[in-house]
């Protein structure tokens, strides 16, 4: 959660000629009508301003929310610069928008313990200390009272003004941080509305100050939790809002640190390899990280509060969750958005960018959807996804007719680092595919096959917990043709064509806890190479669950040991080609040593694989599967 977006500097152009002033927003339109100042080229807003002569000012935005409940409402402090010529020519400019609670004053809160003798839910109440740093504000480094990141760079010289914001409770803005609810959100809108002529704001002498410069149309962006902040205002349908861009950006914050009842954590890595530097953070402890080491006492209230209702015990779904959810407020949303997201990023993880995209298909909201193959942030490298986003600003905020509506919706990258367009994602035609486990024996690696194994019901095959001990990626999910006790492993046969993995899978295990009345539950999706490759495996996605919330993500409900129960849950979305010789693993295992709390070692669990299954969202559905063992069936 804790990066920036850097955009690269661009070079400045001649002064193009100019008029008085922009022209309004056509109001029968969706989008404005661009000003004859502007300087485009190939559908592109070119460099015309000099950043060198950029207007810069700092002014606290006056809202309607007081987080830290002292009786006055809080002002959030932002940062902005804006072409000169806003004051020379009297021209109006539209805005880019980044909001964050990073500017500055961040650091402390301690992460929560997440190894116990047995699951919390089995009455170990988790611990929780302050850290060194929070305790010492002296330890917390201050960042320096500077424009910074590259955003003004790049889209000042191009005809926009940069707001940089800092959001209720962080850097010199009031308040406490209340991560993700609706006081924070209507913080943010305060600058959108101050944009609008909706609300005040004053320099650091108290004078008011107008934002008579902008045509009020405004573009947010952002990465982590700057991109989720876009997410939230939007879901308010704030006037002004044209359009957002939000980047590994969150859209339900139980997705964030919860699957399906368990407690997990955000990974600080692209993989599971190694250590994870989040694993134990939840929101009190993020709360107190953005808060800073000032604000302790002053917001200590606040973060007891989130706490208490957080509640790490159960993981359940509850109200305070709720509140942090705008999934079911997508419907809301006014503004077009352009979804940017990596297929590795296991912070926030691609839950985060399948159900947003969905709820705003069903809103019939215009977007557009950009998934590279790195992990948390945006795309590197010359990918060409700079002139898209240079394309989707100019069009939405002044009116380009560059026809970037018209293009293909969806564009994902391959591993390869080539990117392929499709007409939306899941790619069209993915259909849901059953595969089927099956075992010979109690021991050996399963199967995985579009049809069950015929004959007499396969043996039920049992693994003993020890992920705490045993990273799942370094460990567990390696040389899947041999037995291991710590987990269970099914393959496919060889594919016979590649395989087009586009959605969300899903598992469905019959499986019981023998020894224990809680456990973890993860299945992971794996592309292995042929038999007797050496080859590394590729772990293509991941999922958990509690096994107490079996029935609902709100409800947890006791097992009984030893007890056959139905587990169903989904993986984590992904876009992945299995190549034609490979094969399509699943290892199940309890504890995921990198992301969820961990119980003492020696929980035993026992699946039955005839009546278990995996499901997979694959282009073509059965037809696309081509598996070459003759006793497989291809469609």
């Amino acid at each position: 959660m804790r990066r920036l977006l850097t955009l690269a500097t661009s070079s400045v152009l001649a002064l193009a000629v100019l008029t008085p002033a922009a022209a309004a927003p056509d109001p029968a339109g969706d989008v404005p009508t661009p000003p004859d100042w502007l300087v485009v080229d190939g559908g592109l807003v070119q460099p015309q301003f000099a950043l060198s002569e950029a207007i810069e000012e700092t002014l606290w935005v006056q809202t309607t929310v007081d987080s830290d409940r002292d009786g006055v409402d809080d002002r959030v402090r932002i940062r902005l610069s804006r072409p000169a010529e806003t004051e020379t020519a009297g021209i109006k400019v539209p805005v880019v928008f980044e909001h964050s609670p990073y500017r500055s004053n961040i650091g402390g809160g301690a992460n929560h313990d997440v190894d116990f003798a047995v699951m919390p839910q089995e009455g170990i109440q988790p611990r929780r200390q302050l850290s060194a740093a929070l305790a010492d504000p002296s330890a917390t480094p201050i960042s320096k009272a500077d424009l910074p990141g590259g955003l003004d760079n790049y889209w000042v010289p191009r005809g926009y003004a940069v707001v940089l914001g800092e959001s209720i409770g962080t850097g010199f803005s009031d308040g406490c941080s209340t991560v993700g609810d609706e006081m924070e959100t209507l913080g943010t809108q305060a600058v959108i509305d101050w944009l609008n002529g909706r609300a005040e704001a004053r320099d650091g002498d108290g004078n008011v100050v107008e934002a008579d410069w902008t045509t009020g149309d405004v573009g947010m962006t952002g990465v982590s939790y700057n991109g989720t902040l876009p997410n939230q205002v939007a879901t308010t349908g704030v006037e002004g809002l044209r359009t957002i861009v939000p980047v590994a950006a969150i859209a339900n914050w139980y997705d964030y640190y919860r699957a399906n009842g368990l407690v997990v954590a955000p990974h600080s890595r692209r993989s599971g390899v190694g250590s994870n530097a989040y694993l134990g953070e939840d929101l009190d402890v993020l709360a107190d990280f953005v808060n800073g080491p000032t604000r302790v006492d002053e917001c200590r209230p606040i973060v007891e509060e989130m706490l208490a209702n957080q509640d790490r015990v159960t993981g359940d779904y509850n109200d305070y969750w709720d509140a942090r959810n705008y999934l079911d407020d997508a419907d809301q949303v006014e503004a077009s958005v352009f979804v940017v997201h990596g297929l590795e990023d296991y912070n926030v993880m691609p839950t985060a960018y399948s159900t947003w995209w969905d709820e705003l298909g069903k809103a019939g909201v215009e977007r557009k959807i950009w998934l590279h193959n790195g992990g948390h942030g945006g795309p590197s490298g010359n990918s060409g996804y700079q002139d898209e986003l240079n394309k989707w600003m100019g069009h939405w905020l002044f009116g380009v007719d560059n026809g970037i509506t018209d293009e293909p919706a969806a564009d994902v990258q391959r591993r390869d680092g080539t990117y392929e367009q499709y007409a939306d994602w899941p790619v069209p035609g993915s259909q849901d595919t059953v595969l089927h486990l099956g075992a010979d024996d109690a021991t050996a690696p399963g199967t995985l096959d579009l049809q069950r194994a015929p004959g007499a019901p396969a043996p039920t095959q049992s693994f003993v917990d020890d992920g705490r001990n045993r990273n799942t990626d370094a460990s567990l999910i390696q040389a899947p043709d041999q037995p291991d006790a710590n987990r269970l492993a099914y393959l496919s046969p060889p594919l016979g064509e590649d395989a087009h993995l586009s959605g969300t899978p899903s598992v469905r295990l019959r499986a019981s806890v023998d020894n224990r009345y809680a456990a973890n539950l993860t299945a992971v999706l794996v592309d292995y190479g042929p038999a007797g490759s050496t080859a590394a495996p590729v772990m293509v996605t991941r999922g958990w669950t509690d096994v107490q919330n079996r029935s609902a993500i709100d409800r947890s409900k006791p097992i009984e040991q030893g007890r056959d129960y139905f587990f169903e849950w989904e993986l984590e979305p992904d876009d992945h080609v299995f190549a034609a010789g490979h094969r399509i693993g699943l290892v199940v295992v309890s504890t995921d040593q990198q992301y969820t709390v961990r119980p003492d070692p020696g929980t035993q669990l026992t699946v039955d694989p005839s009546l278990s299954r995996v499901t997979l969202p694959l282009v073509g559905g059965s037809d696309g599967l081509v598996l070459t063992d003759e006793a497989s069936t291809a469609g």
